[in-house]
């Protein structure tokens, strides 16, 4: 007879939740940690070329120097590794496009992009094997010449260190690793100091750019601006590309031209052309990014 004071074992019942022991650590099992925090610092190491060797910010996918793009960097290790020397073709305002192995189009809409009216969109180009250069007209509108003979559409031309190219009348040259203007140092011959028939004199600027505390004196003429050391104007800043802009200082006023930078140059809010000469009024700003240059007149 049932006792109704006396514990019952219960049957299982098959749709009764049961509470079952403690799990055991299992040093083989993954086992899922928390969420990161947004208040844990983050380090973004910065993307070095493995060809001009500059630093990039992290996220670009192309140099903002030489404008290799990254997805196609040549193997191995960029931190550390050696420089890995290009053959360079060289604009009139000095900017250096790297020629890569393989075939590098040239044009207005091309691997190398030069904005100019005369230029097709798919005007020319270079094909590097192991160093050896082969130059080929895609039939561009205006034509080509290799040092002053014309190059007929699909005609292949062997090039040299030093070889001039005229893209429809815009010029450009070659320049091959170790030659001149290639940022080799040139040492004097001999021990001897060379008198100068004249002394040096002070050269008076006819202006002066200010960027942050930093004044740069202007010359009458074409001034160059970029990140490399060589440019009359050096702001080492990643935004600002090797062979950036020029600024002129001219009878009639100072004149901007972007020469083909990676990340444009502006006057105020309005973005410049590339290779546009561009006069600036007196209270106008030179803006790269989040840098602001001012120009003042002598």
């Amino acid at each position: 007879m049932s006792d109704a004071n006396r514990t019952q074992m219960l049957t299982s019942d098959p749709n009764r939740t049961v509470m079952g022991s403690a799990p055991t650590l299992d040093p083989n099992k993954t086992i899922m940690g928390s969420a990161p925090t947004i208040n844990a610092t983050v380090t973004i190491k910065p993307i070095q070329c493995p060809v001009c060797k500059t630093f990039n910010p992290g996220g670009v996918m192309f140099c903002v120097d030489c404008g290799l793009i990254f997805d196609r960097a040549l193997d191995g290790d960029a931190f550390g590794a050696p420089v890995v020397q290009v053959p360079m073709l060289v604009d009139l305002n000095g900017r250096e496009h790297p020629l890569r192995p393989g075939t590098t189009a040239i044009g207005r809409e091309a691997d190398i992009s030069l904005m100019d009216s005369k230029i097709s969109r798919r005007h020319a180009q270079i094909t590097n094997t192991d160093g050896v250069l082969v130059f080929e007209d895609l039939g561009s509108t205006n034509g080509s010449k290799v040092n002053g003979n014309k190059v007929s559409a699909g005609e292949k031309v062997s090039l040299n260190g030093g070889d001039k190219i005229s893209l429809g009348g815009f010029e450009v040259a070659i320049q091959l690793p170790g030659g001149p203007g290639a940022g080799v140092t040139q040492a004097f011959g001999g021990n001897k100091t060379a008198a100068i028939s004249v002394a040096p004199k002070k050269e008076v600027g006819a202006g002066t750019l200010k960027w942050n505390d930093q004044l740069f004196t202007l010359k009458a003429g074409v001034n160059t601006l970029g990140r490399k050391s060589d440019k009359d104007i050096c702001i080492p800043d990643p935004y600002v590309s090797g062979s950036h802009a020029t600024v002129e200082i001219a009878e009639d006023g100072v004149y901007v031209t972007d020469i083909g930078s990676t990340n444009g140059t502006m006057i105020n809010d309005s973005k410049l052309n590339p290779n546009m000469r561009t006069l600036m009024r007196e209270a106008d700003v030179i803006r790269i990014g989040a840098i602001e240059l001012t120009v003042s007149l002598a």
